[in-house]
């Protein structure tokens, strides 16, 4: 397949009158800017990278709306749980599989390519494992494939209910999985999906207050040391205050100071991060997961975002627990943020390049370095994932400003996976 875009953004900036080559593989041959349309099978107005999300619970979106009722006191992230787990424990492989495959496909509309899948309702609603160890987590793959979504599953180790080293609670149950846990669905999930290269399995804990260090030095060793490593990090002021009386160090000091962290790992949400840790994080080259709508809806917090960019840190964006799916309203809320909380504009574009520009093109690629695809910028040798952007506002607009902020068509005109045209 050969495609003809007016315009696209390529990694040194945008060209005009691009050529894309796609092999039967779904591998991108060749690029060239200021081609004709002859020879073309395919045309287009402007084209960018398809957006990696770094960050999906795909269950949570069944709760999306449902959780927006007064029901303490002082409503938080701890007392949305609550309703979380109500849901968590409805949900076997075939529910899961319908859930997950109308929230992938709300992705795919919205212009993500592919997807992190941080997943941890291993057994089945009594605690117990099913006869398929990756019934759940297959559920997962599956629905990503029939919707033509890249994946990078992420079977969690979840083994204690606080840092302090609390047993799981009753509603828990179903998510307690250990070391050797792991590493056998895991493994199993990666030589059945061998044959797919659209099918990456990462190494995951869910946090520092769910697992020992122990626990999760045993699952990185226990792993392949090629692929993804995520857990949440210092998302609550609580669980900075929790982990900060079990160990004696906030979280991402404690994390860097056990761990090699390094360009695998993905840190995701770092909202409670000092100034000298972001730069701490920025200098081991690890991609800090950002996941604004669901912050926000949480109660988290802002990311201090400008002292991590400054410092040359690297982050990604997720829809999290899916409340909110569009790359869009992440980009903007992120950039947003930030201005309402400094009080002046433009604080992603630290360079010439429009703002619009300097986030998307900084969160499709290092987004796909932590969904471990070859993807995230339209270059030779990586997937063919790219959107068609909407009308971008004439000759003398920039399309990802007037895409982000403009507000006005907040989908892509067509989607690209694996060198597919997607119905969306």
């Amino acid at each position: 397949m050969r495609i003809f875009a007016r315009r696209a953004l390529l990694p040194e900036g945008w060209r005009s009158n691009v050529t894309i080559d796609v092999d039967a593989a779904g591998t991108i041959t060749r690029v060239a800017d200021g081609q004709t349309s002859r020879d073309a099978t395919e045309f287009a107005n402007t084209l960018v990278p398809g957006m990696p999300n770094l960050h999906s619970h795909a269950f949570q979106r069944a709760m999306a709306g449902k959780a927006e009722r007064r029901s303490h006191d002082r409503d938080d992230f701890w007392s949305w749980r609550e309703t979380m787990y109500a849901l968590a424990a409805t949900l076997d492989p075939d529910e899961l599989h319908r859930i997950a495959l109308g929230t992938y496909r709300a992705m795919l509309r919205a212009g993500y390519t592919a997807v992190a899948e941080f997943h941890y309702l291993h057994r089945d609603p009594t605690g117990a494992w099913y006869a398929d160890k990756c019934a759940m987590a297959d559920a997962l793959v599956s629905a990503a494939r029939d919707v033509g979504l890249a994946i990078c599953l992420l079977p969690a180790l979840y083994t204690q209910a606080n840092p302090a080293g609390a047993p799981l609670g009753e509603r828990q149950k179903r998510f307690l999985a250990a070391p050797d846990d792991v590493i056998e669905i895991a493994a199993a999930l990666r030589a059945r999906y061998a044959h797919d290269p659209g099918v990456v399995v990462g190494v995951c804990a869910h946090s520092l207050r769910a697992a020992t260090l122990a626990q999760f030095r045993a699952l990185l060793d226990g792993s392949p040391r090629d692929v993804p490593v995520h857990l949440h990090i210092a998302e609550q002021e609580r669980e900075v205050a929790e982990i900060e009386a079990a160990y004696g160090a906030r979280p991402i000091e404690l994390l860097l100071r056990s761990y090699a962290v390094d360009v695998r790992w993905c840190l995701v949400h770092a909202t409670q991060a000092t100034d000298d840790e972001l730069r701490a994080i920025a200098e081991t080259g690890a991609v800090v997961g950002l996941c604004p709508t669901t912050e926000a809806n949480l109660g988290d917090g802002i990311f201090p975002f400008e002292p991590f960019a400054r410092a040359g840190g690297h982050f990604g964006i997720g829809s999290d627990s899916n409340v909110s799916i569009s790359p869009v309203e992440e980009l903007r809320l992120l950039e947003y943020g930030q201005r309402l909380t400094q009080r002046r504009r433009i604080i992603a574009a630290n360079d010439a390049r429009s703002c619009g520009e300097a986030l998307y093109a900084e969160a499709a690629a290092s987004g796909a370095r932590a969904c471990g695809s070859r993807s995230g910028a339209l270059a030779p040798g990586l997937r063919a994932d790219f959107i068609e952007l909407p009308d971008d506002g004439g000759e003398d607009a920039d399309p990802l400003d007037c895409y982000i902020f403009a507000g006005l068509q907040p989908f892509p005109a067509r989607v690209v996976t694996g060198g597919h045209w997607r119905r969306v």
